[in-house]
C-alpha cells in the first residue's frame, strides 16, 4: 500500500438459518491468520489462502455442521468474496493480473487471476474421483470448486484454476489453494507505473 492509497480492509458479516459467519480482511497485510470454521481442513486451507496471498484473515463461523460441511464452506467462501471485493475499493493502481504455477510435492496446480470486475470461475484437471474423497475424513473434494465458485462470483474475479498434476487428494486441494494464494498476492498488488484503474474502459 502506498502512503497516499486508502486502508484495503473490510469486515462482513452474514446470518442464515444455516451458518453463522464474521470475516475481516486486510489486503495489505503481512499473511496472518485467525480461523476458526468448525471444518479443520478448510481452515488449514484458508489459512494457506492468507500466508501465501499477504492477506490478513479472521474469520468466526459455525453452522449446521451435523447436516454436511457445504453450508459452512461454501457460506464462508461467499462472505471472503464480498470482503474482497469490498477491500479492493476502486481499484486504482493496482496490477490487475495475477499468474501463478505451485507444486506440493507430487501435485502441481495453476492459477490465473484477473480482478476485472466479470465473475468467472473455469476449474479443470482434478482427477476422476476426486469431488467424492473425504479428505481428512470431514472435507469433500467437491467442495474445492464450490469455494472458488463462491470467491470468483462475489468478487467480481475471473480465475482459472489447473490442476496440471497430483495423487494425493490434500495435496492437490492444498496446491488448487496456494496456486490461487500467489495469483491473488500478485493481481492485487499496487504497481508504480500504473496510473488510475487499469481498464481501456476506465472502470472494472
Amino acid at each position: 500500500m502506498t502512503a497516499t492509497s486508502p486502508s484495503r480492509t473490510a469486515r462482513v458479516q452474514r446470518e442464515t438459518s444455516e451458518s453463522s459467519i464474521d470475516l475481516s480482511i486486510d489486503l495489505d497485510g503481512t499473511g496472518s491468520s485467525d480461523i476458526e470454521t468448525g471444518v479443520p481442513f478448510y481452515d488449514h486451507l484458508l489459512t494457506a489462502f492468507a500466508k501465501h496471498s499477504l492477506t490478513d484473515l479472521t474469520v468466526r463461523a459455525s453452522g449446521d455442521l451435523e447436516i454436511d460441511v457445504h453450508h459452512t464452506v461454501e457460506d464462508v467462501g461467499i462472505v471472503l468474496g464480498q470482503a474482497i471485493k469490498q477491500a479492493l475499493g476502486d481499484k486504482r493502481g493496482i496490477s490487475r493480473y495475477g499468474d501463478a504455477l505451485v507444486p506440493l510435492d507430487e501435485a502441481l496446480a495453476q492459477a490465473v487471476v484477473d480482478i476485472s470486475g466479470r465473475p468467472f470461475l473455469v476449474h479443470t484437471g482434478e482427477p476422476a474421483g476426486f469431488e467424492y474423497h473425504l479428505i481428512g475424513g470431514h472435507f469433500t473434494g467437491s467442495m474445492v470448486r464450490h469455494v472458488f465458485e463462491a470467491i470468483a462470483y462475489n468478487a467480481a474475479l475471473t480465475v482459472h484454476v489447473t490442476v496440471l498434476g497430483g495423487r494425493d487428494p490434500h495435496h492437490i486441494a492444498e496446491a488448487e489453494f496456494k496456486a490461487f494464494a500467489r495469483a491473488f498476492r500478485q493481481a492485487k498488488a499496487f504497481d508504480p507505473l500504473v496510473s488510475g484503474v487499469p481498464s481501456t474502459k476506465g472502470a472494472l
